[in-house]
């Protein structure tokens, strides 16, 4: 093999085995709305929040007082 060529293969597995660590979840608030994540929220006791990655990779907060459910997809 190709000296690159190991690296390469590497990192194309890390990548993969990270990709498979991720566990999408559905934040569902008392109103209705849905709120997908990218992963599963975090409780913060300290703040009383949960927070979270969104779809589109921004970091977001919810009041554990607005929050439903927490669902895995």
């Amino acid at each position: 093999m190709n000296s690159r060529m190991i690296p390469a293969l590497l990192l194309a597995a890390s990548v993969l085995v990270l990709a498979g660590c991720s566990n999408p979840s559905v934040i569902t608030l008392n109103d209705g709305r849905e709120i997908p994540t990218l992963d599963r929220p975090e409780y913060d006791e300290d703040s009383g929040f949960y927070e979270f990655e969104a779809l589109d990779g921004k970091p977001g907060k919810v009041n554990k007082d607005q929050v439903r459910t927490v669902k895995d997809l």
